[in-house]
């Protein structure tokens, strides 16, 4: 069997350093750490029997066998314990190296990409305590609501909403999306009437929709009992959600919004939740990152701040 190598010239004299394949070896060196399988495959992010052919492809190439299956588990061999005691070690310079010339050498920017809304709402507002601790840190933001495709964009990680799963991506939930209507206070005082009155009028007001987030409408109409409203009511299309919110605050009719992007203005009481009723719509906001991406102890900073972030604004509780 040819086994795959690589040549250092040395004068006159060609030394061959005989490497395995890198990614049996990864995998070998999970394997031998975990003693599991399937822990081995849910760290490496691939199928079980993925693991088990670069298992079998190393085992090959080295004409031993490394592993021996158990019960529960499976166990080193001789011969793999002696392999896994070099291989270990070897895989954490490997680490360091990698963190010490990624931290000392990559340049201080973070390609990020979102969309307008919550950038404008959400994330600028915040920013400057993201600069306070990193002052060297250049956070570069560029807006889009196209699908996402690491494989084409220049960016290091992504705020997408969906459902959390993207293909060849890591997925880890920054805000959850609830949608509720708000409306200005002027236009509320207006209707004299119960909530229920209002929310049986909502057909004869003006409704105001975005057109990227076109179905929050119909998904909390629905969810109220209410469905049949929106074909039959008047409609003002804008072209943003933070459009439809400031044409509601200047009186225009009623918008539909996320609570986490709304917090300062129902804070400030340039709006209100006439109905109070709350929808959670099923796709969250994550941070996503592709499954494959060099070490950056700046990105590792960025998503953990962003967590953080998440963690500590809660939005106020209509009512």
């Amino acid at each position: 069997m040819r086994r795959p190598a690589s040549t250092r010239e040395t004068g006159n004299t060609s030394d061959v350093m005989k490497i395995p394949p890198l990614n049996p070896l990864k995998v070998f060196e999970v394997v031998a750490r975990a003693k599991n399988l399937t822990t081995a495959a849910n760290e490496l992010r691939v199928s079980q029997s993925a693991v088990s052919r670069q298992i079998a492809v190393l085992e090959e190439y080295l004409g031993v066998q490394l592993f021996t299956r158990e019960r529960i588990g499976v166990k080193l061999t001789e011969v793999g314990e002696a392999y896994a005691r070099r291989i270990g070690p070897a895989f954490e310079e490997i680490s360091e190296a990698t963190k010490f010339v990624t931290q000392k050498y990559s340049d201080n920017v973070i390609r990020l990409r979102t969309y307008t809304t919550l950038t404008a709402r959400w994330l600028i507002p915040r920013l400057p305590h993201f600069k306070l601790q990193y002052p060297d840190v250049e956070v570069l933001i560029t807006n889009s609501n196209a699908p996402l495709d690491f494989g084409t964009e220049q960016c290091d990680l992504a705020i997408v909403l969906g459902d959390g799963n993207w293909p060849d991506a890591e997925a880890t939930l920054l805000l959850e999306d609830v949608i509720e209507p708000v409306c200005s206070p002027a236009f509320l005082e207006a209707f004299h009437g119960s909530t229920e009155q209002l929310l049986e009028s909502l057909q004869s007001k003006r409704l105001l929709v975005s057109k990227y987030r076109k179905n929050d409408w119909p998904t909390w109409l629905a969810h109220v009992g209410m469905g049949h409203v929106f074909d039959k009511a008047e409609k003002m299309v804008f072209s943003s959600s933070i459009l439809t919110w400031q044409a509601a605050t200047d009186n225009l009719g009623i918008a539909i919004g996320q609570q986490h992007m709304l917090d300062p203005d129902l804070k400030a009481g340039r709006l209100v939740c006439p109905f109070a009723m709350p929808l959670r719509t099923g796709r969250d906001h994550y941070i996503v990152t592709p499954s494959v991406q060099r070490y950056s102890g700046k990105i590792a900073a960025f998503k953990e701040w962003l967590v953080r972030e998440a963690r500590e604004s809660k939005p106020m509780t209509p009512g």
